[in-house]
C-alpha cells in the first residue's frame, strides 16, 4: 500500500473525523457546562472554526489522494520501468541513433521537465529521459543519495535498458554534479556532456552562494512544510495541476500538468542532505581531456534588475562556476541562453533544440567542429 497516496490521506481523513466528532459533542455539551453565556458563545465560535477548518483539510486531503489514484490508473508511465539494486527505475526512451542522450533532471524535478525538448531532439538521435530513485515513477533507492552511488545506479539502469554505448549525458542543475560522478568512474562511457545551468561540487561552500542560502528555513521545516502541503493538496487547490508550462502533446500536457501536484520533497532533501559529500566526490574530478562538453547557462541580466545586493553576488558567483565548467576539456564551450532563467529546457527550449542537436552532429563528424572552443557567448 502506498503511504504518501493511500495509508497518509486515510490517516488525515479519520483524525479529521475524530477531531470534528468531538468538537460537536464539545458544543452541545456547552449549554449545561456554562453559565455565563459569553462564554458559550465564544467556546462555540471556536469549535465551529475547528469543525469547519479540520472537514476543509480532510476533504481536501481525501479529494486529492481520489484524484491523484484516480490519474495514476489512467496514465500510465511513459516509457519502461527496469530493477536496478533491487528497486525499479524509470526510463523513457524516444527515437534512434547513436550517441544516445541521457536526460537527467534537477533537484525536486523529473524526467517528465523534458517533454518539451525530448520529441525535437529525438529526430536526430535517440534519447533518453529518467528518474533518479524517489523522483517520478521511480521507487526511493537506498542511502545515501550521493554522487557516486547515483552514478552507480544510473549505470546500471543503461545496462538493464541496454543502452547502446557511448552516450551523451545532460543534466539540469543539480545533476550537474551526478554527471561529474559518473565521468569520473565510467570515462569510457561517454561521448560528450551537456550542462544545462549545472550545478559545481561544493557551491554551498562559497560565501555568497552561502549568505543566500543561509536566509531560507531550516531543512526540516521545509520538509514538513512541504510534505503537508502536497498532502493536503494545496497544490491541487491552487490550480497547478492543470497547468503545462509547453506545447505539448494532450498525454504529456496531462502528465506535466499532474506533475505539479506529486510529492517531490524527502528525496530532495536526501540528496541535499549529501550535498556536501557529493561535492567531496566530486571536486576532484576532471578535466577530461578533449571530451566534447557543451554548458548553457541561464541570462543572469533577466534578474540582476531586480534582485537584492546579496542575491546579485549569488548570481556573479554562479556565473563565475558556469565559466569555471569550459576548465573540464580542451573541447568545451558555453553558451548563455538569453532571456533563460535557471529552467533553459522551459524558457530556451528552442536554443536547447538547436545547440544539442549540432553538438550531436560534430560528435559524428557530420557537421564541422566549432572554431571556438574554450569560448563565452550569449545567443
Amino acid at each position: 500500500m502506498d503511504f504518501e497516496y493511500v495509508v497518509l490521506p486515510m490517516l488525515i481523513l479519520l483524525i479529521g473525523a475524530v477531531v470534528v466528532w468531538l468538537s460537536i459533542r464539545r458544543i452541545l455539551s456547552l449549554s449545561a457546562k456554562f453559565s455565563k453565556r459569553w462564554r458559550r458563545v465564544a467556546e462555540r465560535i471556536v469549535l465551529s472554526a475547528i469543525v469547519l477548518v479540520t472537514t476543509a483539510v480532510a476533504g481536501s486531503a481525501s479529494f486529492n489522494a481520489i484524484a491523484r489514484l484516480w490519474f495514476r490508473a489512467h496514465n500510465s508511465p511513459p516509457g519502461e520501468m527496469y530493477t536496478v539494486d533491487g528497486h525499479k527505475m524509470h526510463m523513457y526512451c524516444v527515437g534512434s541513433g547513436s550517441p544516445t542522450i541521457v536526460l537527467d533532471a534537477g533537484l525536486g524535478d523529473d524526467s517528465v521537465i523534458w517533454l518539451g525538448v525530448q520529441p525535437a531532439l529525438a529526430e536526430t538521435t535517440r534519447v533518453c529521459s529518467y528518474d533518479r530513485a524517489g523522483f517520478g515513477w521511480s521507487e526511493t533507492g537506498p542511502a545515501p543519495r550521493d554522487a557516486d552511488h547515483l552514478a552507480a545506479e544510473l549505470r546500471g539502469l543503461l545496462r538493464q535498458a541496454k543502452i547502446g554505448l557511448p552516450i551523451v549525458l545532460m543534466g539540469h542543475s543539480i545533476a550537474g554534479i551526478y554527471m561529474r560522478a559518473y565521468a569520473a568512474h565510467y570515462p569510457e562511457d561517454l561521448a560528450g556532456m551537456v550542462f544545462v545551468d549545472g550545478s559545481t561540487p561544493m557551491q554551498q561552500e562559497n560565501p555568497a552562494i552561502k549568505a543566500m542560502m543561509g536566509k531560507g528555513p531550516p531543512p526540516w521545516v521545509i520538509a514538513l512544510a512541504g510534505n503537508a502541503a502536497f498532502s493536503i493538496g494545496i497544490p491541487r487547490l491552487m490550480g497547478m495541476c492543470s497547468k503545462s508550462t509547453h506545447s505539448l502533446d494532450a498525454r504529456s500536457s496531462r502528465l506535466q500538468a499532474e506533475d505539479h501536484c506529486e510529492i517531490h520533497v524527502d528525496s530532495p532533501m536526501n540528496e541535499m542532505r549529501n550535498m556536501e559529500r557529493s561535492g567531496l566526490e566530486t571536486v576532484h574530478s576532471g578535466p577530461y581531456g578533449s571530451l566534447p562538453i557543451l554548458i548553457l547557462s541561464h541570462d543572469p541580466e533577466k534578474t540582476m534588475a531586480t534582485e537584492n545586493s546579496t542575491q546579485k553576488m549569488a548570481e556573479g558567483a554562479w556565473s563565475q562556476m558556469q565559466e569555471d565548467l569550459k576548465k573540464l576539456s580542451t573541447r568545451s564551450r558555453r553558451i548563455i541562453a538569453k532571456g533563460s532563467s535557471h529552467y533553459i529546457q522551459i524558457d530556451r527550449a528552442d536554443l536547447i533544440e538547436k545547440e544539442v542537436t549540432l553538438f550531436i552532429q560534430q560528435i559524428r563528424g557530420t557537421v564541422p567542429q566549432p572554431t571556438n572552443y574554450g569560448s563565452t557567448i550569449a545567443e
